[in-house]
């Protein structure tokens, strides 16, 4: 007998009021999408329930190709009934603020007691003008893949967790060897324009949707003095062939490859079939600039907000901090996903899965200090994408100098803003 029908038999007997049976069999409505494809998904229903009995969690499934459009065309009809909302993406969550499709959740953070500093910055991420809309449930980080046969071949030591990037580019200098089809470089830069550019936003001191860009200029000038010493694999002809990041790392061509921790499961599950040669292999931090704290990183965000118009919001509030929380994080850490809160115990439950490296360095790996979005909180974050790619791609196929690119960036983006105010 499920709860509503037994609680409608104790009214009949007079042992319940009807108060008590309305509280019992509240629902709430959390839009998502892939729910399918999702491994977290269940079972952090099963577990919300069976701590607060008293509401039920249903789902929407708006699908991932279409869902910021999707979502905003439920809510912006006032007639929605849903009550929690997954924020996919920076742009999405601007565009849920400027419609205030979704509430503040100062007054709620103060009162459960939250604590900030658990998300390693994110929630300073998603704060605009004194309020935060959302909580991180879920956020992938910039981490340094390692080789170990390719480090033992030249005799060189295994990227620590303190490595400055200056370091980094001396130890891919090092770690090179051979020729031709037996080449093996020292490091891989994806063809995307975050694999140059993070590692200067990581001072706190700038932002990609600022209008001005210098302070890109020894990001493009480190990697392409590798490039040109062919340390790094060419720009050029990674897009031209449409390599993907993974496919030298898997053949055992590339000693060390910075890349998002979504990598982890992948380079896991190609191991265990044997389509990835680099069976040996290890993790460390992201590396950073000099005088940046290890640790600091890159991050993107998966996160949860309160509709607006939710006639449930108290018990969407407690959805979303249970997700967001560290009771969330253990449940989403045992399906092999990281979760936005990296504490001492979610995270030995990532390293201890199977296939994960076992040594120190890399159980360290994914403890951060401090993560920067890639792209802040910004309305007009697509159309400064447009013009940073474009520019992004001439420099690194020397179709311009970079300081003719960056002007290039600063000239378009102020453009934008000015074409905004």
């Amino acid at each position: 007998m499920n709860r509503i029908a037994k609680a409608a038999l104790m009214i009949t007997a007079g042992l319940m009021p009807l108060a008590a049976t309305i509280a019992s069999a509240e629902t709430i409505n959390w839009a998502l999408w892939d729910w399918d494809k999702t491994a977290y998904y269940k079972p952090l229903i099963k577990a919300f329930e069976a701590k607060y009995p008293d509401i039920k969690v249903t789902y929407t499934d708006l699908g991932s190709a279409d869902y910021n459009t999707m979502l905003m065309t439920q809510l912006s009809g006032g007639g929605s009934d849903l009550d929690v909302v997954q924020v996919k993406d920076i742009p999405g969550y601007a565009n849920l603020m400027k419609s205030n499709a979704i509430i503040s959740l100062n007054d709620d953070i103060k009162k459960a007691g939250i604590d900030a500093s658990a998300y390693g910055g994110l929630i300073e991420e998603l704060t605009v003008e004194g309020n935060t809309y959302a909580l991180p449930f879920r956020s992938d980080s910039w981490i340094l893949y390692y080789n170990k046969d390719l480090f033992d071949k030249a005799g060189i030591a295994y990227p620590s967790n303190d490595m400055t990037w200056d370091q980094f580019a001396d130890t891919a200098r090092k770690v090179t060897s051979g020729f031709g089809a037996n080449k093996n470089y020292g490091a891989l830069f994806h063809t995307w324009r975050s694999t140059v550019e993070l590692p200067c936003i990581l001072d706190g001191k700038h932002s990609l949707d600022g209008g001005h860009y210098a302070f890109l200029k020894p990001c493009y000038e480190r990697v392409l003095k590798l490039q040109e010493e062919k340390v790094v694999p060419s720009y050029a002809s990674l897009k031209t062939s449409g390599t993907h990041y993974s496919g030298p790392f898997f053949n055992g061509q590339v000693a060390m490859l910075p890349m998002g921790s979504w990598f982890i499961g992948t380079q896991i599950a190609k191991v265990a079939s044997g389509e990835s040669l680099s069976k040996n292999w290890g993790l460390a931090k992201y590396p950073h600039p000099e005088g940046v704290k290890a640790g600091t990183t890159a991050a993107t965000i998966t996160s949860l907000a309160v509709s607006a118009n939710s006639k449930h919001q108290d018990a969407a509030l407690k959805f979303v901090n249970f997700v967001a929380g560290s009771e969330g994080a253990k449940i989403i850490a045992g399906t092999g996903t990281l979760p936005a809160i990296r504490d001492d115990e979610v995270l030995g439950v990532i390293t201890s899965k199977e296939g994960y490296p076992q040594d120190e360095n890399s159980k360290k790996a994914l403890q951060t200090v401090k993560g920067y979005l890639e792209m802040p909180v910004n309305l007009l974050a697509a159309k400064m994408e447009v013009v940073l790619n474009r520019a992004h791609d001439s420099i690194m196929t020397d179709n311009i100098s970079i300081d003719e690119g960056l002007k290039e960036m600063d000239e378009g983006v102020q453009q934008i803003i000015k074409e905004n105010q």
